[in-house]
């Protein structure tokens, strides 16, 4: 496949792509509205795969490139992107250090120990659970402090692997988009949004393309606006990588917080409800913070004519099934 925009930049292969694009006919019979595609960035195949692991293609190039031998991030405790970051290091010969967030509220012993967080220690990671309270970025400087003391050469990956180099991931998967809808007539794109980095690497890489799809953002966390501020933030050092004067729509920035619920990793019932449906009748397995929401936006969306007959859906799965063993109880009995 070619990838016009992409091509040029530093990028360490790690992903299984292009990701395939697959129909859900019987979902789409069950909302009675769009048709629905599935783009399977779940099945990047790092570790479990997700969506970060496009985006660390880029950014584990630049780490390379700065002569790094640690890699250090942060997410929460069930964190799909710290669990790819660690596969990242490893398969690159690189340490890493993990440190893990406890933002979510009300979890129990299981949550700290299975899912993400067991596959964090399986693969050697240095792995720090701190209190929501604690400064995250500045624990970062610390660990990054540690390892130049010990003659070491850090490099610190944000939340998410959410920041213009990090974001080219999904410019790299808008390419892969754009080259698969030949004949199949996609209208929209909605994915779930939480660090923003690959709404901005979609954003930048629709508009650079010139592409008219409609990118339809589902929120995973009530911000209040703070998840579009950020990927306001981030598309101008995109748009600037890829050497494009160009703007992006303002309706690819918006994002839809409906669905989001009490809190980031707080089940709702419309996210239990995605996640069963597309179980049972497509056989594939949704996330319950990020793409069990989105599903539940997709779900409600089609319900209310708001995505109807003449459109065309593609889902953006960007993994996190491990996930699910997090939640042991939630989906018995549903």
């Amino acid at each position: 496949m070619h990838y016009p925009l992409t091509e040029r930049l530093k990028r360490v292969p790690l992903a299984h792509t292009p990701t395939p694009l697959e129909p859900l006919p019987r979902l789409a019979e069950h909302l009675g509205g769009p048709a629905i595609y599935v783009k399977r960035d779940d099945a990047t195949g790092l570790a479990f795969g997700g969506n970060k692991t496009r985006k660390l293609e880029f950014l584990m190039a630049d780490a390379l490139d700065q002569g790094a031998d640690t890699v250090i991030t942060v997410g929460g405790v069930q964190s799909n992107h710290v669990r790819q970051t660690v596969a990242a290091a490893a398969k690159l010969g690189l340490k890493a250090e993990a440190v893990l967030s406890d933002i979510v509220e009300g979890r129990d012993g299981e949550y700290f120990a299975s899912g993400n967080v067991l596959v964090d220690h399986l693969m050697g990671a240095g792995v720090h659970v701190i209190e929501a309270s604690v400064d995250a970025a500045g624990y970062m400087e610390d660990l990054a402090d540690t390892v130049r003391g010990r003659g070491g050469v850090p490099y610190i990956v944000p939340m998410g692997g959410s920041n213009p180099v990090g974001a080219l991931g999904y410019v790299r998967c808008a390419e892969e988009l754009a080259a698969q809808d030949t004949d199949i007539g996609v209208t929209h794109v909605v994915h779930a949004s939480g660090s923003a980095g690959t709404q901005a690497g979609l954003a930048g890489g629709l508009a650079a393309l010139g592409s008219p799809l409609a990118l339809v953002a589902i929120g995973v966390k009530p911000s209040n606006g703070a998840i579009r501020r950020d990927v306001e933030a981030i598309v101008p050092g995109v748009l600037d990588l890829l050497g494009f004067e160009g703007e992006v729509p303002t309706a690819h920035l918006h994002v839809n917080e409906d669905y989001s619920g009490p809190g980031y990793g707080l089940p709702t019932d419309g996210m239990v409800e995605a996640v069963t449906t597309v179980a049972r009748l497509e056989g594939l397995l949704l996330d319950p913070v990020y793409t069990g929401k989105a599903m539940a936006g997709l779900f409600d969306l089609a319900r209310t004519g708001k995505l109807d007959a003449k459109d065309t859906v593609v889902f953006v799965h960007t993994g996190g099934a491990p996930g699910l063993f997090a939640y042991p109880t939630l989906f018995q009995g549903s």
